[in-house]
């Protein structure tokens, strides 16, 4: 099976105000079209791991590979592109920008990578909407629909540019249990229809253990992959 996410003897230490090791020797990999959670107690490196992986924190030791390439070591603007095209990345809170409309801020990072006409960007964000059921809110500012729609209006700003892996830190963190299910089964359609990878880190146990595998954490290291 290909491996779209390799990550090799990540190891992490902050060094402020004490130096403190977060992350010992951490080493697993995901497939494509695998659908992974990482679990485990506050504290125990999970958001600083996924943060490491996904490019936005470059301190560590270890090496990352995504689709076969080593991009530990690469410079800040080849960073940048990665991420953008790359990794689609939902957080906890949606970060969408109040006064753009729904469909504005879906088409973002699209724009930003270049590659594509505004009219096919726009064309591929409503298609977007569509798949995760929201394109009757697209022309509606972002800050006037509800808390789950916003998220869902998140993930499809991670889809646009057809990433190799989605990430999530907490996605279902801020939403009721109908809104965490319909998070739940749009990331699972997308594993298993789309072939995408995704590597979400949760607290939810019912959502965990719906995932394809759980990677449980403790005190910075990998007790079960």
């Amino acid at each position: 099976m290909e491996t779209i996410l390799r990550a090799k003897h990540i190891t992490k230490y902050f060094r402020k105000p004490v130096e403190f090791q977060v992350l010992h020797d951490v080493s697993f990999e995901v497939a494509k079209g695998e659908f992974v959670s990482i679990m485990g107690k506050s504290g125990c490196g999970k958001s600083t791991l996924l943060y490491i992986l996904s490019t936005m924190d470059t301190d560590y030791d270890g090496s990352i590979y995504l689709d076969d390439k080593l991009i530990t070591g690469l410079n800040a603007d080849d960073l940048a592109k990665i991420r953008n095209e790359k990794i689609g990345f939902v957080f906890q809170f949606h970060y969408l920008l109040a006064e753009f409309t729904v469909l504005e801020n879906v088409m973002l990072p699209a724009k930003k990578l270049g590659k594509k006409s505004a009219e096919e960007i726009e064309h591929d964000a409503i298609q977007k909407l569509k798949l995760l059921g929201i394109e009757d809110q697209a022309l509606k500012l972002a800050n006037r629909i509800s808390g789950g729609q916003k998220q869902r209006v998140a993930i499809s700003r991670a889809l646009i540019n057809n990433p190799s892996i989605i990430m999530g830190d907490e996605p279902t963190g801020n939403l009721d249990s109908k809104n965490s299910d319909i998070v739940f089964s749009i990331f699972k359609e997308l594993s298993q229809e789309e072939k995408m990878s995704l590597l979400i880190v949760t607290h939810d146990e019912d959502f965990a253990h719906r995932t394809d595998r759980i990677i449980q954490m403790g005190d910075g290291e990998i007790l079960v992959v």
